[in-house]
């Protein structure tokens, strides 16, 4: 193995893994912390996948050492923490004390924050994140029900987080080549700070920090950051070209899970809800202690076979914030991914051989839930989001989106791949 990576959530490692298998490493994604029985067969890259993103910060900082010492024992040389194009955390973190703690275990001074994805409309300029046209904190995000984005100078933002400090790689030194990006990082280093914010607004862009980044034992951001690594490693004569992967075998039926209460899972939505079965889960019904996963599984096996079912507990802000009113922010979405997790069990064993999962705590519960411990990286649906098959244990196909990710369409789009 050549290149370590740790993920704050299920469907960021997935995207962080499609990033690097579509530019020709062969990667294996592991769910959670691996123990000496891990098998990563042939893989370059290694990707870890935890459910770490808005855990206490304890927590997530000890199974982010540990996935990280799992990783050195493996002959990882450079190691990349992935985390949401949008900065998905809070004045507290966890990408703050996260990096901290990686910087620490790896003795290095420095380290590039560039969560930077432009296919996805994430770009970064003067060391504010955009999402399209819109600041951070103008987009979507600012409802985010666990992570609401308030601010967009991603230097600000990790100051108050880490126990270092940030400065800016202005677009300039990007455009001016890997040398140019060298000279400002000696230069920050010099001035006693450890982290790095690189501007970014293309994929070239991505290239260029990327070649920079060749010697660095710590790279932060999302997987957009990744697209230049391969590229090290080839010229280094450590990797050959890799063929892209096949599909996954998927038999059996087809099933979309929703959780996430983005803007654009709710889109995603609507564009299928008047021709698809759709069955809305109720947060109250669960707290009741309804019997919702056993009436949703019974409603599932009386639709059309031929054709996909939704089933979803998304919600629009004011729906959100009147749940966690009345149970609390993080029971309220515990209560729902829980649920959703015990159907995709229901469902699997029903012989639902295909599902999309919408959100990335959602597809933490619902991986869990499987208990599936490694996937396979197949065909890519759209930037960020590819089919997955499950390997250990076997199982369905898995297409695990982040809530923001996607067109419209997209959840036609995912099944229609599998048939091309």
């Amino acid at each position: 193995m050549l290149l370590g990576a740790i993920a704050d959530d299920f469907t960021g490692a997935t995207d962080l893994a499609n990033t690097l298998v579509q530019n020709g490493m062969r990667v294996t994604q592991i769910i959670g912390v691996p123990d000496e029985n891990t098998d990563i067969g042939q893989a370059e890259a290694v990707v870890i996948a935890l459910k770490s993103r808005t855990a206490p910060v304890a927590q997530a900082v000890q199974q982010t050492v540990q996935a990280l010492d799992w990783l050195l024992a493996q002959g990882a040389a450079q190691i990349l923490f992935k985390y949401c194009s949008t900065f998905d955390s809070t004045a507290e973190g966890n990408i703050g004390p996260v990096a901290d703690a990686l910087r620490t275990r790896l003795g290095t001074d420095f380290a590039f924050v560039c969560p930077a994805f432009p296919a996805n409309g994430r770009t970064i300029y003067q060391g504010h994140l955009f999402v399209g046209d819109r600041l951070l904190f103008e987009s979507s995000m600012r409802d985010h029900p666990l992570t609401p984005m308030r601010d967009a100078d991603l230097v600000r933002m990790m100051n108050a987080q880490s126990d270092g400090r940030a400065g800016l790689i202005p677009l300039s030194d990007v455009a001016a080549g890997p040398s140019a990006i060298a000279a400002r990082v000696a230069q920050l280093k010099a001035d006693g700070i450890c982290y790095g914010v690189v501007d970014a607004v293309s994929n070239e862009d991505l290239r260029v920090i990327g070649i920079a980044a060749a010697g660095h034992k710590l790279i932060t951001g999302g997987s957009g950051v990744a697209i230049g690594l391969p590229d090290n490693l080839r010229r280094e004569g450590l990797i050959c070209p890799a063929s892209l992967p096949e599909p996954p075998e998927a038999p059996g039926r087809a099933a979309v899970l929703a959780g996430s209460c983005s803007a654009a899972t709710r889109r995603q939505i609507a564009h299928v809800a008047q021709d698809w079965p759709t069955r809305k889960l109720d947060v109250d019904s669960i707290a009741n202690g309804d019997p919702v996963t056993a009436e949703t599984v019974e409603w599932a096996l009386s639709q059309p076979a031929d054709m996909p079912i939704l089933i979803f507990g998304s919600a629009d802000p004011e729906e959100v914030r009147a749940t966690q009113e009345r149970y609390g922010k993080l029971q309220a979405g515990l209560m729902m991914e829980e649920t959703l997790g015990e159907i995709a069990v229901a469902l699997r064993d029903e012989g639902f051989g295909r599902l999309v999962v919408a959100g990335g705590e959602t597809s933490g519960a619902v991986v869990s839930a499987l208990g599936i411990t490694a996937l396979r990286i197949g065909p890519e649906i759209a930037p960020g989001v590819p089919w997955t098959q499950a390997l250990a244990p076997s199982g369905p196909a898995l297409a695990l989106k982040s809530g923001n990710f996607g067109q419209d369409d997209f959840f036609r789009r995912a099944f229609a791949a599998m048939l091309s």
